[in-house]
C-alpha cells in the first residue's frame, strides 16, 4: 500500500472535523440559521462558477447569479415554486448575458446546476420535526458514500470507473461507497425506530448514493471542461465548495422528490 495514496487524508479529515459539526448544528437549529448557511453556500458556489467562467468582474453576470442566494430566501419565506421561477428567469438572463448556452458558453448552466440543490435542501428542511432528520441523514448518507468510495478506492484500487472523466475513481470505490451509504441508511433506521430497522431506508440510501456519485462525476466533467483541478481553494484538502458539495447538489433534489412522493410529513429513513 503506497503512502502517497493517503497523502491528503489528514487534511481532508481536519477540514471535515471543523465543517461537518457546523453544518449539522445549523441543520438541527433550522430556521434562520439553516437558511443563512445555505444562502452563504449558494453565494460561494455562484462566486466559484463565475470564476470558472471567468466572469467574476462582469456585473451583468454577477447580478444574474445573485439570484442563487435570493432564491434560497424566497424558498424559506414564500415557497419553492416562486424560487424555482426566479431561477428560471435568472437562467434566461444568463443565456442572454452569455450570448447563448453551449459548451463554449456554459455560464447560464450554473444557475440551475447550483440553485436547484440549494432550494431542495431548504424545502426538505422546512417541515417541523421531520425536516431536520431528513436533511441530516441525507448528508450523512452522502458523506458515507464519499468516505466509503475514498477508502475502498484507495485500499483496493482496480479498474477505473470513468477514466475519461475522472481517472482517480474506481469501480471498487463506487461499490464501497454504496455499501457505506446502505449501512448508514440502515443504521439511521435502527436509531429512529429504536432497534427495529427497515430495509427501505437502506434502499433509499443506495439510490441516493448512486445519484451522489453521478453528481461527483458531473462535477469532474465540469472541471475537465474548464481545465482545472479544483473549483476553488476555500476548503483545505477538498478544494472549493463545489468540490465538496457536488454530490449534495444532485442528491438533495432526489431526496426532495422522494419526500414529495411519500409526503412531507414522512421521515424518509424510518
Amino acid at each position: 500500500m503506497s503512502g502517497s495514496r493517503w497523502a491528503d487524508l489528514k487534511l481532508r479529515v481536519l477540514s471535515a472535523a471543523v465543517l461537518a459539526p457546523l453544518a449539522l448544528l445549523c441543520i438541527w437549529l433550522g430556521g434562520g440559521a439553516f437558511t443563512g448557511m445555505i444562502a452563504v453556500i449558494a453565494a460561494g458556489l455562484a462566486f466559484e462558477w463565475l470564476g470558472l467562467c471567468r466572469q467574476q468582474t462582469v456585473m451583468p453576470a454577477i447580478l444574474v447569479f445573485a439570484a442563487l442566494p435570493l432564491a434560497v430566501f424566497v424558498t424559506a419565506r414564500v415557497g419553492a415554486l416562486p424560487a424555482a421561477a426566479l431561477l428560471a428567469v435568472a437562467t434566461a438572463l444568463g443565456i442572454a448575458v452569455a450570448g447563448g448556452l453551449s459548451r463554449e458558453r456554459p455560464l447560464a448552466f450554473g444557475v440551475p446546476y447550483l440553485g436547484i440543490g440549494a432550494l431542495a435542501l431548504v424545502w426538505l428542511r422546512q417541515p417541523a420535526g421531520v425536516g431536520g432528520v431528513n436533511v441530516m441523514v441525507l448528508l450523512l448518507v452522502v458523506w458515507a458514500s464519499d468516505i466509503g468510495a475514498y477508502m475502498a478506492g484507495r485500499a483496493v484500487g482496480g479498474p477505473k470507473l470513468a477514466p475519461s472523466i475522472s481517472p482517480g475513481k474506481t469501480w471498487s470505490g463506487s461499490v464501497g461507497g454504496l455499501i457505506a451509504a446502505a449501512a448508514t441508511g440502515l443504521a439511521a433506521s435502527a436509531l429512529l425506530t429504536h432497534g427495529t430497522p427497515s430495509w427501505r431506508p437502506a434502499g433509499f440510501a443506495v439510490v441516493i448514493g448512486v445519484i451522489s456519485q453521478i453528481g461527483d462525476l458531473l462535477e469532474s466533467q465540469v472541471k475537465r471542461h474548464f481545465g482545472v483541478k479544483d473549483s476553488g481553494r476555500l476548503i483545505p484538502g477538498h478544494g472549493g465548495l463545489l468540490d465538496r458539495l457536488d454530490a449534495v447538489l444532485t442528491a438533495a433534489p432526489a431526496a426532495a422528490l422522494l419526500a414529495l412522493v411519500l409526503g412531507r410529513g414522512v421521515v424518509l429513513w424510518e
